[in-house]
């Protein structure tokens, strides 16, 4: 039996190897590159895969994703079909994605861009902004990793706003679900995160219009998808003031290139996709035990629906 690791950077391949044949030692763990017997693989680990990279294996059993995400397994149109694909989600991913939206939630609500601005000017400037419970966010998708930040922005004093594709329900968060209940959502959010899974639906979803919908001065948080993101609609919203501010920790294109203007915008706070970034010591673990799950059962708790698109 046999599992195939994809990834784009060939030493994380290594990484990930070595980290799961410790915790398979009786699975035959190699790099897609260097497969061995075709037939032997059942199981694919991957990360952006090349188009086409699966049809040489015609006993893939699933393929798991290397994320929370399945859009870049999907962005394969040679995709092998029926072959079930299962999400990489933990409780170390959760945390992270918690410990992120609330760091720059709260970035954006004690004004620390202007703070941090003042600074480099040497200005001496009292901010003065409300208590967290005088600050409404909203969270745009609530899955795994946005219905735990929503618990936490909860818990942190804030009035905490959720939507998604269908009804959901958390405690301490006011939640709407559908286009029936997204201009009541899009209407109060000072503070604006997504965390939406990437879909036909989703993509270009923060644009100039839903932008014209937030309150004057609020600012945006996209830790989903670049795709998500209209970029020059972004910037249109933050030059002409409906935008305080925008925090960006996933583009189009990554790395982001050193041209490209988000760098240098003052009111951009760029990251390097860092904010659930799942590592083989953690990931492994995870997948180790979701493969072990599905080949004895032939189910796991994060088993996506390809149809829907997460």
């Amino acid at each position: 039996m046999t599992i195939i690791v994809s990834h784009p950077h060939r030493e994380k391949i290594n990484w990930w190897i070595e980290q799961l044949q410790a915790l398979l030692p009786s699975w035959t763990i190699r790099p897609i590159h260097d497969p061995g017997d075709v037939e032997a693989v059942t199981y694919a680990v991957a990360w952006k895969p090349k188009t086409g990279a699966f049809l040489p294996f015609p006993n893939l059993k699933a393929i798991v994703s290397l994320g929370a995400g399945i859009d870049h397994v999907l962005a394969d149109r040679e995709l092998p079909s029926g072959v079930p694909i299962i999400r990489t989600v933990g409780a170390d991913l959760t945390q992270r994605m918690r410990e992120y939206v609330a760091l720059h939630v709260l970035r954006h609500h004690r004004d620390m861009p202007t703070i941090t601005a003042n600074q480099r000017e040497r200005h001496w400037q009292q901010l003065v902004v409300p208590p967290a419970t005088g600050r409404t966010v909203g969270i745009m998708g609530l899955g795994n990793l946005g219905g735990s930040a929503a618990l936490t922005l909860a818990a942190l004093g804030f009035e905490t706003l959720g939507w998604s594709r269908t009804q959901r329900e958390i405690e301490g968060v006011t939640t709407y679900a559908g286009d029936a209940g997204f201009d009541d959502f899009i209407g109060n959010c000072e503070i604006l995160v997504c965390l939406l899974p990437l879909t036909e639906a989703t993509t270009g979803i923060l644009d100039a219009e839903l932008f014209a919908r937030l309150p004057r001065g609020a600012s945006v948080i996209n830790a989903g998808r670049g795709q998500h993101l209209v970029e020059a609609d972004l910037a249109a919203a933050l030059d002409e003031g409906q935008l305080s501010h925008a925090t960006l920790d996933v583009f189009h294109v990554e790395p982001l290139p050193s041209e490209h203007p988000f760098w240098s915008h003052p009111r951009i706070t760029v990251t390097p996709h860092i904010a659930s970034l799942i590592d083989p010591a953690t990931g492994s673990r995870i997948v180790a035990a979701n493969i072990e799950r599905f080949e004895q059962t032939g189910h796991v708790d994060d088993l996506a629906d390809a149809t829907r698109g997460y």
